[in-house]
Protein backbone atom coordinates (compact mmCIF):
# COMPACT_ATOMS: atom_id res chain seq x y z
CA UNK A 1 0.00 0.00 0.00
CA UNK A 2 2.78 2.34 0.87
CA UNK A 3 4.51 1.67 -2.45
CA UNK A 4 1.33 2.59 -4.30
CA UNK A 5 1.13 5.84 -2.38
CA UNK A 6 4.78 6.51 -3.16
CA UNK A 7 4.16 5.97 -6.88
CA UNK A 8 0.97 8.02 -6.81
CA UNK A 9 2.76 11.05 -5.41
CA UNK A 10 4.86 11.85 -8.51
CA UNK A 11 1.92 10.99 -10.77
CA UNK A 12 -0.36 13.43 -8.95
CA UNK A 13 2.34 16.07 -9.06
CA UNK A 14 2.83 15.54 -12.80
CA UNK A 15 -0.92 15.83 -13.43
CA UNK A 16 -1.08 18.94 -11.30
CA UNK A 17 1.83 20.39 -13.25
CA UNK A 18 0.09 19.72 -16.57
CA UNK A 19 -3.11 21.34 -15.31
CA UNK A 20 -1.12 24.26 -13.98
CA UNK A 21 0.60 24.69 -17.34
CA UNK A 22 -2.77 24.80 -19.08
CA UNK A 23 -4.11 27.20 -16.49
CA UNK A 24 -1.20 29.55 -17.14
CA UNK A 25 -2.19 29.75 -20.80
CA UNK A 26 -5.73 30.93 -20.00
CA UNK A 27 -4.78 34.53 -19.06
CA UNK A 28 -2.48 34.75 -22.10
CA UNK A 29 -5.23 33.54 -24.42
CA UNK A 30 -7.68 36.00 -22.84
CA UNK A 31 -5.23 38.87 -23.38
CA UNK A 32 -4.64 37.73 -26.96
CA UNK A 33 -8.40 37.65 -27.62
CA UNK A 34 -8.83 41.14 -26.17
CA UNK A 35 -5.94 42.39 -28.31
CA UNK A 36 -7.56 40.96 -31.44
CA UNK A 37 -10.88 42.62 -30.60
CA UNK A 38 -9.28 45.98 -29.83
CA UNK A 39 -6.82 45.92 -32.74
CA UNK A 40 -8.93 47.75 -35.39
CA UNK A 41 -9.67 50.57 -32.94
CA UNK A 42 -6.02 51.08 -32.05
CA UNK A 43 -4.29 50.53 -35.41
CA UNK A 44 -4.48 52.47 -38.65
CA UNK A 45 -6.20 51.34 -41.82
CA UNK A 46 -2.97 49.98 -43.30
CA UNK A 47 -2.25 47.69 -40.34
CA UNK A 48 -5.89 46.58 -40.33
CA UNK A 49 -5.61 45.68 -44.01
CA UNK A 50 -2.47 43.65 -43.26
CA UNK A 51 -4.33 41.81 -40.50
CA UNK A 52 -7.22 41.12 -42.88
CA UNK A 53 -4.83 39.57 -45.40
CA UNK A 54 -3.27 37.39 -42.69
CA UNK A 55 -6.65 36.17 -41.46
CA UNK A 56 -7.93 35.62 -45.00
CA UNK A 57 -4.93 33.47 -45.93
CA UNK A 58 -5.31 31.60 -42.64
CA UNK A 59 -8.99 30.93 -43.37
CA UNK A 60 -8.61 29.69 -46.95
CA UNK A 61 -5.49 27.79 -45.86
CA UNK A 62 -7.56 26.04 -43.22
CA UNK A 63 -10.12 25.17 -45.89
CA UNK A 64 -7.39 23.65 -48.08
CA UNK A 65 -5.99 21.92 -44.99
CA UNK A 66 -9.19 19.90 -44.65
CA UNK A 67 -8.65 18.35 -48.06
CA UNK A 68 -4.88 17.84 -48.04
CA UNK A 69 -3.72 18.12 -44.44
CA UNK A 70 -6.46 15.89 -43.02
CA UNK A 71 -7.57 13.64 -45.90
CA UNK A 72 -4.38 13.63 -47.98
CA UNK A 73 -5.98 14.77 -51.27
CA UNK A 74 -3.61 17.25 -52.95
CA UNK A 75 -5.39 20.12 -54.67
CA UNK A 76 -3.46 22.73 -56.64
CA UNK A 77 -6.57 24.28 -58.15
CA UNK A 78 -8.36 25.65 -55.11
CA UNK A 79 -8.64 28.99 -56.86
CA UNK A 80 -11.59 27.37 -58.67
CA UNK A 81 -13.72 27.69 -55.53
CA UNK A 82 -12.45 31.19 -54.72
CA UNK A 83 -13.39 32.35 -58.20
CA UNK A 84 -16.74 30.59 -58.35
CA UNK A 85 -17.71 31.86 -54.92
CA UNK A 86 -16.71 35.40 -55.80
CA UNK A 87 -18.40 35.48 -59.21
CA UNK A 88 -21.64 33.78 -58.13
CA UNK A 89 -22.24 36.09 -55.17
CA UNK A 90 -21.04 39.27 -56.88
CA UNK A 91 -22.86 38.44 -60.13
CA UNK A 92 -26.17 37.94 -58.32
CA UNK A 93 -25.73 41.25 -56.50
CA UNK A 94 -24.76 43.22 -59.61
CA UNK A 95 -27.13 41.67 -62.14
CA UNK A 96 -30.18 40.86 -60.00
CA UNK A 97 -29.73 43.01 -56.88
CA UNK A 98 -29.82 39.93 -54.65
CA UNK A 99 -28.80 40.14 -51.01
CA UNK A 100 -25.12 39.26 -50.47
CA UNK A 101 -26.15 36.67 -47.91
CA UNK A 102 -28.38 34.88 -50.42
CA UNK A 103 -25.51 35.16 -52.87
CA UNK A 104 -23.28 33.53 -50.26
CA UNK A 105 -25.64 30.55 -50.01
CA UNK A 106 -25.76 30.25 -53.80
CA UNK A 107 -21.95 30.46 -53.99
CA UNK A 108 -21.50 27.68 -51.43
CA UNK A 109 -24.01 25.47 -53.26
CA UNK A 110 -22.34 26.12 -56.62
CA UNK A 111 -18.86 25.31 -55.31
CA UNK A 112 -20.13 22.21 -53.54
CA UNK A 113 -21.72 21.05 -56.80
CA UNK A 114 -18.55 21.70 -58.79
CA UNK A 115 -16.38 19.88 -56.26
CA UNK A 116 -18.85 16.97 -56.15
CA UNK A 117 -18.63 16.58 -59.93
CA UNK A 118 -14.84 16.72 -59.91
CA UNK A 119 -14.53 14.41 -56.92
CA UNK A 120 -16.95 11.87 -58.40
CA UNK A 121 -15.08 11.78 -61.70
CA UNK A 122 -11.72 11.45 -59.99
CA UNK A 123 -12.40 9.08 -57.13
CA UNK A 124 -14.63 6.69 -59.07
CA UNK A 125 -11.87 6.25 -61.64
CA UNK A 126 -9.15 5.91 -59.02
CA UNK A 127 -7.43 9.20 -59.88
CA UNK A 128 -5.19 10.24 -57.00
CA UNK A 129 -1.89 11.88 -56.16
CA UNK A 130 -0.25 13.92 -58.89
CA UNK A 131 -2.99 13.07 -61.40
CA UNK A 132 -5.65 14.42 -59.05
CA UNK A 133 -3.70 17.63 -58.45
CA UNK A 134 -3.36 18.11 -62.22
CA UNK A 135 -7.10 17.58 -62.57
CA UNK A 136 -7.80 20.34 -60.06
CA UNK A 137 -5.50 22.70 -61.97
CA UNK A 138 -7.32 21.84 -65.21
CA UNK A 139 -10.73 22.61 -63.71
CA UNK A 140 -9.53 25.96 -62.39
CA UNK A 141 -7.99 26.87 -65.74
CA UNK A 142 -11.15 25.91 -67.63
CA UNK A 143 -13.17 28.12 -65.29
CA UNK A 144 -10.75 31.02 -65.85
CA UNK A 145 -11.08 30.73 -69.63
CA UNK A 146 -14.88 30.47 -69.39
CA UNK A 147 -15.28 33.56 -67.23
CA UNK A 148 -12.70 35.40 -69.32
CA UNK A 149 -15.16 35.17 -72.25
CA UNK A 150 -18.41 35.60 -70.30
CA UNK A 151 -19.40 39.12 -71.30
CA UNK A 152 -22.48 39.16 -69.05
CA UNK A 153 -20.14 39.09 -66.04
CA UNK A 154 -17.61 41.54 -67.41
CA UNK A 155 -15.36 39.10 -69.24
CA UNK A 156 -11.65 39.87 -69.03
CA UNK A 157 -12.50 43.43 -67.96
CA UNK A 158 -13.73 42.19 -64.62
CA UNK A 159 -16.85 42.62 -62.53
CA UNK A 160 -17.26 45.68 -60.32
CA UNK A 161 -19.52 46.08 -57.31
CA UNK A 162 -21.06 49.37 -56.34
CA UNK A 163 -18.81 51.25 -53.92
CA UNK A 164 -20.74 52.77 -51.02
CA UNK A 165 -19.76 54.90 -48.04
CA UNK A 166 -17.01 53.20 -46.11
CA UNK A 167 -17.62 55.11 -42.87
CA UNK A 168 -21.04 53.57 -42.24
CA UNK A 169 -21.65 49.94 -41.31
CA UNK A 170 -24.26 48.30 -43.55
CA UNK A 171 -24.19 44.66 -42.54
CA UNK A 172 -27.25 43.80 -44.65
CA UNK A 173 -25.40 44.72 -47.86
CA UNK A 174 -22.00 43.81 -46.40
CA UNK A 175 -20.62 47.31 -46.69
CA UNK A 176 -18.66 49.31 -44.18
CA UNK A 177 -15.21 50.40 -42.96
CA UNK A 178 -12.20 48.08 -42.85
CA UNK A 179 -13.04 47.21 -39.23
CA UNK A 180 -16.22 45.45 -40.42
CA UNK A 181 -14.28 43.19 -42.77
CA UNK A 182 -11.67 42.60 -40.07
CA UNK A 183 -14.25 41.32 -37.60
CA UNK A 184 -15.97 39.20 -40.25
CA UNK A 185 -12.77 37.47 -41.37
CA UNK A 186 -11.70 37.11 -37.73
CA UNK A 187 -14.98 35.35 -36.97
CA UNK A 188 -14.56 33.15 -40.04
CA UNK A 189 -11.01 32.18 -39.07
CA UNK A 190 -11.92 31.37 -35.47
CA UNK A 191 -15.02 29.51 -36.65
CA UNK A 192 -12.99 27.48 -39.16
CA UNK A 193 -10.47 26.63 -36.44
CA UNK A 194 -13.20 25.47 -34.05
CA UNK A 195 -15.02 23.56 -36.80
CA UNK A 196 -11.88 21.72 -37.89
CA UNK A 197 -11.01 20.89 -34.28
CA UNK A 198 -14.51 19.45 -33.90
CA UNK A 199 -14.16 17.43 -37.12
CA UNK A 200 -10.86 15.92 -36.05
CA UNK A 201 -12.49 14.57 -32.89
CA UNK A 202 -15.28 12.93 -34.83
CA UNK A 203 -15.43 9.86 -37.06
CA UNK A 204 -14.61 11.95 -40.13
CA UNK A 205 -11.31 13.10 -38.67
CA UNK A 206 -10.20 9.58 -37.76
CA UNK A 207 -11.21 8.20 -41.15
CA UNK A 208 -9.51 11.04 -43.02
CA UNK A 209 -6.25 10.46 -41.21
CA UNK A 210 -6.48 6.74 -41.88
CA UNK A 211 -7.02 7.42 -45.60
CA UNK A 212 -4.11 9.85 -45.62
CA UNK A 213 -1.75 7.35 -44.02
CA UNK A 214 -2.72 4.33 -46.14
CA UNK A 215 -5.87 4.28 -48.26
CA UNK A 216 -5.57 0.57 -49.10
CA UNK A 217 -5.29 -0.33 -45.42
CA UNK A 218 -8.27 1.90 -44.63
CA UNK A 219 -10.33 0.07 -47.26
CA UNK A 220 -9.25 -3.26 -45.80
CA UNK A 221 -10.57 -2.08 -42.42
CA UNK A 222 -13.99 -1.44 -43.97
CA UNK A 223 -13.78 2.34 -44.40
CA UNK A 224 -15.74 3.66 -47.38
CA UNK A 225 -12.90 5.79 -48.71
CA UNK A 226 -14.93 7.20 -51.61
CA UNK A 227 -17.59 8.54 -49.24
CA UNK A 228 -15.15 10.16 -46.82
CA UNK A 229 -12.94 11.64 -49.54
CA UNK A 230 -16.04 13.17 -51.11
CA UNK A 231 -16.96 14.66 -47.74
CA UNK A 232 -13.49 16.22 -47.44
CA UNK A 233 -13.80 17.74 -50.92
CA UNK A 234 -17.29 19.11 -50.19
CA UNK A 235 -16.30 20.64 -46.85
CA UNK A 236 -13.12 22.17 -48.23
CA UNK A 237 -14.77 23.66 -51.33
CA UNK A 238 -17.69 25.08 -49.34
CA UNK A 239 -15.37 26.77 -46.88
CA UNK A 240 -13.24 28.16 -49.72
CA UNK A 241 -16.37 29.53 -51.42
CA UNK A 242 -17.05 31.67 -48.35
CA UNK A 243 -13.52 33.04 -48.67
CA UNK A 244 -14.18 33.89 -52.32
CA UNK A 245 -17.34 35.81 -51.43
CA UNK A 246 -15.45 37.75 -48.77
CA UNK A 247 -12.69 38.57 -51.29
CA UNK A 248 -15.19 39.94 -53.82
CA UNK A 249 -16.91 42.30 -51.39
CA UNK A 250 -13.70 43.38 -49.72
CA UNK A 251 -12.01 44.39 -53.00
CA UNK A 252 -15.24 45.50 -54.75
CA UNK A 253 -13.86 44.12 -58.02
CA UNK A 254 -12.92 40.71 -59.38
CA UNK A 255 -11.12 39.58 -62.52
CA UNK A 256 -10.84 36.04 -63.92
CA UNK A 257 -7.05 36.12 -63.85
CA UNK A 258 -7.11 37.45 -60.30
CA UNK A 259 -9.39 34.86 -58.71
CA UNK A 260 -8.93 31.79 -60.94
CA UNK A 261 -5.20 32.16 -61.62
CA UNK A 262 -2.68 29.53 -60.59
CA UNK A 263 -0.90 32.05 -58.37
CA UNK A 264 -4.10 32.30 -56.28
CA UNK A 265 -4.00 28.53 -55.71
CA UNK A 266 -0.33 28.67 -54.71
CA UNK A 267 -1.13 31.52 -52.33
CA UNK A 268 -3.75 29.33 -50.65
CA UNK A 269 -1.38 26.35 -50.40
CA UNK A 270 1.65 28.21 -49.03
CA UNK A 271 0.23 29.18 -45.63
CA UNK A 272 -0.61 25.65 -44.40
CA UNK A 273 2.49 24.12 -46.02
CA UNK A 274 4.80 26.60 -44.29
CA UNK A 275 2.88 26.64 -41.02
CA UNK A 276 2.36 22.89 -40.82
CA UNK A 277 -0.05 20.84 -42.96
CA UNK A 278 -2.51 18.73 -41.02
CA UNK A 279 -2.33 20.94 -37.93
CA UNK A 280 -4.98 23.33 -36.67
CA UNK A 281 -2.77 26.37 -36.06
CA UNK A 282 -0.40 25.75 -38.96
CA UNK A 283 -2.35 27.83 -41.53
CA UNK A 284 -2.54 30.80 -39.15
CA UNK A 285 1.17 30.67 -38.29
CA UNK A 286 2.11 30.22 -41.94
CA UNK A 287 -0.10 33.11 -43.07
CA UNK A 288 1.41 35.40 -40.44
CA UNK A 289 4.94 34.44 -41.46
CA UNK A 290 4.22 34.96 -45.17
CA UNK A 291 2.50 38.33 -44.87
CA UNK A 292 4.74 39.82 -42.20
CA UNK A 293 7.96 38.82 -43.93
CA UNK A 294 6.72 39.63 -47.43
CA UNK A 295 5.15 42.99 -46.69
CA UNK A 296 7.80 43.83 -44.10
CA UNK A 297 10.57 43.33 -46.65
CA UNK A 298 8.69 45.39 -49.23
CA UNK A 299 8.17 48.27 -46.78
CA UNK A 300 11.79 48.15 -45.62
CA UNK A 301 13.10 48.37 -49.16
CA UNK A 302 10.66 51.18 -49.96
CA UNK A 303 11.99 53.23 -47.05
CA UNK A 304 15.44 53.06 -48.63
CA UNK A 305 13.93 54.13 -51.93
CA UNK A 306 14.28 50.73 -53.59
CA UNK A 307 11.30 49.67 -55.67
CA UNK A 308 11.81 46.00 -56.54
CA UNK A 309 8.82 44.33 -58.23
CA UNK A 310 8.45 40.71 -57.28
CA UNK A 311 10.45 40.93 -54.06
CA UNK A 312 7.49 39.54 -52.11
CA UNK A 313 7.44 36.41 -54.25
CA UNK A 314 11.19 36.03 -53.70
CA UNK A 315 10.65 36.18 -49.93
CA UNK A 316 7.90 33.57 -50.23
CA UNK A 317 10.23 31.28 -52.16
CA UNK A 318 13.11 31.70 -49.70
CA UNK A 319 10.80 31.04 -46.75
CA UNK A 320 9.34 27.94 -48.43
CA UNK A 321 12.84 26.65 -49.24
CA UNK A 322 13.95 27.20 -45.63
CA UNK A 323 10.92 25.42 -44.19
CA UNK A 324 11.13 22.45 -46.57
CA UNK A 325 14.86 22.06 -45.85
CA UNK A 326 15.07 22.64 -42.11
CA UNK A 327 11.46 22.39 -40.84
CA UNK A 328 9.79 19.74 -43.03
CA UNK A 329 6.86 19.37 -40.62
CA UNK A 330 6.22 23.13 -40.71
CA UNK A 331 6.79 26.03 -38.34
CA UNK A 332 3.99 25.31 -35.89
CA UNK A 333 4.86 21.66 -35.06
CA UNK A 334 8.44 22.72 -34.38
CA UNK A 335 7.34 25.57 -32.13
CA UNK A 336 4.83 23.41 -30.26
CA UNK A 337 7.41 20.69 -29.64
CA UNK A 338 9.91 23.26 -28.37
CA UNK A 339 7.37 24.86 -26.06
CA UNK A 340 6.20 21.49 -24.75
CA UNK A 341 9.77 20.45 -24.04
CA UNK A 342 10.49 23.69 -22.18
CA UNK A 343 7.26 23.41 -20.17
CA UNK A 344 8.03 19.83 -19.18
CA UNK A 345 11.52 20.80 -18.05
CA UNK A 346 10.17 23.74 -16.06
CA UNK A 347 7.59 21.63 -14.29
CA UNK A 348 10.02 18.80 -13.59
CA UNK A 349 12.36 21.28 -11.91
CA UNK A 350 9.47 22.79 -9.96
CA UNK A 351 8.31 19.35 -8.85
CA UNK A 352 11.81 18.33 -7.76
CA UNK A 353 12.09 21.47 -5.64
CA UNK A 354 8.65 21.05 -4.05
CA UNK A 355 8.98 20.22 -0.32
CA UNK A 356 5.68 18.34 -0.39
CA UNK A 357 6.85 16.10 -3.21
CA UNK A 358 10.24 15.50 -1.57
CA UNK A 359 8.42 14.48 1.62
CA UNK A 360 6.33 11.95 -0.28
CA UNK A 361 9.34 10.55 -2.08
CA UNK A 362 11.17 10.20 1.21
Amino acid sequence: MRSLETEAGPLQAEMAGALGARARWIPLLALFALALLAFPFMAGDYLVSIAIVVLYLAYVGQAWNVMMGFAGQLSLGHSLYVGLGAYVAAGLVVRFDVSPWLGLCAAVACCAGASACMGFLAFRRGIAGVQFSLLTIAFAELARIAFDHWDALGGAGGLFLKVSQRNRVDFVHFRGPPALYYFVILALTVGALAFCAWLLRRRAGYYWRAIKEDEMAAQALGIDTFRWKMLAVLVSSSMTAVGGVFLAFYHNSIFPEQVFGFDRSIEIVLAPVIGGPGTLLGPLVGAAALVLLGDGTTELLARFGWQMPGVKQVVYGVLLLFVVTYLPAGIWPTLSRTWSRNWSRTWSRTSSRSPRLRGRRG
